[in-house]
């Protein structure tokens, strides 16, 4: 068909959607766009594919925006389109930033030049696009994405540092500071789904740029570049643009992260699983630099950017899951810890061995125990001062806080969601002289820094100190859980809890603003039985007017802060929507009262009870907004699951279960196989609970599949 024809046939199409006419206009610019200017023709072919093959909203969702900058950066998809990661759009950004630099700084830019590193991700996804036509995305991998932003920089004349392999997001921000360039870029999708890829800007000071400044960057990007300029890698690096970089940069990195030792204590049997990620270049190395006894899970210690071995595929400390595979090898070499980082290795995943076998640490609760821990070490090595310092999000646990009350230390308590914002407090310390001071800088997303020679989240310094503080405590045989139940015991049980509703594509774009909007407008006296004491707008208080659009992207947050209950001390939630996913976020806080160390389990249970009922109360409200009776057993489904993915689980489930009646195994099992094939990897574990709560028992067993 010829572009004429392809356009009419696109327009009559996304007319069919249900969703906003912006989105359909802006959809239909974007794919003329593409479909009709040279810099797009290697993708010409599939957007044929596309819409011949009638693909509406597949085509909207890639089209109707150009893929924006989030908390984390810009990161999403991989495919064709400008809301998808691609060469197209990696190179416009590194166009765009290297504009914002030269502006900026001029020609200190160029001599500084910039850092780039990738970590292990590769575009291998089937189904979406024509295996017979030519396909750019296919296979794209972080290091071709890094190589063509070089291409880019070494064509505006700025110099390039980049490492031949893998490496780290904090060794990236540490390579900035340590080669003293201008800025840097780590290509990576963190712990997202192997279908994404991104890129996370750095400043000068090796943290990711917070408003307005990030503002500038997006409107140079998607505003200013008329032109992509490319050079050759190899004349690039023939002329000096390009210079490689490697074990001098991760020797001095290893040797900054060991030395935020606390402890000699080592007497620990530690299994580590990088999750097929670049771990092995950061966490490993400095654990073992500091004498740990650290195995290496062998089922996702291969680099690979499908995850296979991860359950759902998700590499991501904050899932339970993302340690099944790990646990057997833990049990076979009689290990005391479990830990293990996402594929960029800034976040860190903790299990601990009890008597009653692994138990998981949340992001909140690694935080507390390395919060307590350092203030009682550095308080008995008499380095506490006026200075001393722990840095928090807002959402992360208010227990921090208290600790640090008690304990004479300060903390800023306050900061919107994104590392970044602790970097930035960092950045103020150093330049008061006050960085010594420094202790902890904590994110409940499983993100902790605790030393001053990087500016983002770092899952090797969290390792040294919990390798540390667990042989300590095995000295006396205790375990980090007895030492997180005394901490609860001594201030009281704080029960922090995440969850979301995942709303994909152009229309849970609308949702979540609808969402947002009505929460934001309506004067709302309870959920359910817990009354409002006070809703806060980060919308409201300074800055005003915000310092940019990205900055009032940011501040989309509100907190409700209910009335204590019987056995409470404080009661609040938090919703905002992603920065960089497709979902709006719920977090529910719960700090109970100190109890007596023998009653732990109980003084956990009420709250934990509390908090179940406060998240169907609030939840239930957000799901009839949008015209949804969503049945209480889809509280049991994997919460990472799409809500449309979740409804469409209801649907099925009567299905599922009259295969019951089907005698031929085989004919049985290709049928659970179709029927739940919409849940991606693992499907039964996604929705088994459910199902459970419905018939009694698992899936499996219902249909004698064991």
């Amino acid at each position: 068909m010829n572009t004429q024809d392809l356009l009419a046939r696109v327009q009559d199409g996304l007319n069919t959607l249900d969703v906003s006419s912006k989105y359909k206009t802006a959809a239909l610019k974007w794919i003329e766009v593409w479909l009709t200017e040279a810099a797009y023709q290697d993708y010409r072919p599939q957007i044929g594919f596309l819409i011949e093959n009638a693909k509406w909203d597949f085509l909207l969702d890639s089209f109707y925006q150009v893929i924006p900058f989030g908390t984390g950066g810009r990161r999403g998809l991989v495919g064709v389109g400008p809301n998808r990661i691609n060469t197209w759009t990696i190179q416009a950004s590194a166009q765009g930033h290297s504009q914002y630099l030269i502006n900026l700084y001029g020609d200190e830019a160029r001599r500084r030049g910039v850092v780039l590193t990738f970590d292990v991700r590769r575009y291998t996804q089937q189904g979406l696009y024509s295996k017979n036509l030519p396909n750019p995305v296919m296979n794209l991998d972080g290091k071709q994405l890094a190589e063509a932003a070089a291409r880019v920089y070494a064509a505006n004349a700025i110099k390039v540092y980049m490492f031949a392999d893998i490496r780290s997001t904090p060794g990236l921000s540490f390579a900035i500071r340590h080669l003293n360039a201008i800025s840097g870029d780590m290509f990576s999708a963190s712990h997202n789904l192997p279908t994404d890829n991104g890129k996370k800007v750095y400043d000068l000071h090796g943290g990711q740029l917070i408003p307005p400044e990030d503002q500038t960057l997006v409107n140079e990007v998607t505003q200013n570049v008329s032109e992509i300029k490319t050079m050759d890698l190899e004349t690039a690096k023939s002329q000096g643009l390009v210079q490689l970089v490697g074990q001098e940069v991760d020797d001095a990195f290893h040797n900054a992260a060991s030395a935020v030792s606390l402890s000699d204590a080592r007497d620990l049997k530690i299994v580590y699983a990088p999750l097929h990620g670049t771990g092995l270049s950061s966490v490993y190395p400095v654990l073992t630099k500091l004498g740990f006894d650290v195995e290496l899970d062998p089922l996702t210690s291969n680099m690979s950017g499908a995850f296979e071995n991860v359950t759902f595929n998700i590499p991501n400390p904050e899932v339970i899951e993302s340690f099944d595979n790990t646990i057997p090898y833990a049990d076979q070499v009689s290990a005391d810890i479990i830990i293990n980082t996402d594929p960029d290795a800034d976040r860190i995943g903790v299990m601990v061995r009890t008597g009653d076998g692994w138990k998981f640490l949340s992001g909140n609760e690694i935080g507390i125990i390395l919060t307590d821990y350092a203030i009682s070490k550095l308080k008995s090595q008499n380095r506490l001062n006026a200075d001393s310092v722990v840095i928090k999000t807002d959402v992360t646990t208010s227990l921090i806080q208290k600790i640090c009350q008690e304990n004479n230390v300060q903390c800023i308590a306050d900061l919107l969601v994104g590392f970044k914002y602790i970097a930035e407090e960092m950045n103020k310390l150093e330049k008061e002289n006050k960085i010594d001071g420094f202790i902890l800088g904590t994110e409940e997303s499983h993100g902790f820094l605790t030393g001053n020679y990087c500016r983002d989240k770092d899952a090797a310094c969290a390792a040294v100190w919990i390798g540390e503080h667990a042989a300590e405590l095995k000295q006396h045989n205790k375990s980090l859980l007895d030492n997180l139940n005394n901490i609860y015991a001594r201030y009281g049980y704080c029960h922090n809890y995440l969850t979301e509703i995942r709303l994909l594509g152009a229309k849970g774009m609308e949702q979540i603003q609808f969402i947002m909007d009505h929460l934001r407008a309506t004067s709302i006296d309870q959920f359910g039985n817990y009354d409002i004491q006070q809703k806060i707008d980060r919308w409201q208080g300074s800055p005003q007017p915000h310092l940019s659009r990205t900055d009032t992207s940011s501040r989309n947050v509100l907190i409700y802060y209910f009335s204590p209950v019987a056995g409470t001390e404080s009661i609040r939630a938090t919703v905002r929507p992603s920065g960089t996913e497709p979902k709006i976020k719920m977090y529910f806080e719960i700090l109970g009262k100190p109890f007596d160390s023998d009653a732990v389990d109980t003084a956990k249970q009420k709250i934990v009870s509390l908090r179940e009922d406060l998240e169907k109360q609030f939840m239930q409200y957000c799901y009839r907004l949008l015209n949804i009776d969503f049945p209480d057993r889809g509280f049991l489904l994997f919460w990472q699951l799409p809500l449309d993915a979740k409804l469409h689980y209801f649907e099925v489930e009567a299905e599922i279960a009259d295969l019951q009646n089907v005698t031929n195994i085989q004919t049985k099992q290709e049928r659970l196989d179709e029927l739940l094939q919409f849940l991606g990897a693992n499907p039964i574990q996604k929705v088994d609970a459910a199902f459970k709560a419905k018939y009694g028992t698992g899936i499996k067993d219902f249909l004698t599949l064991s």
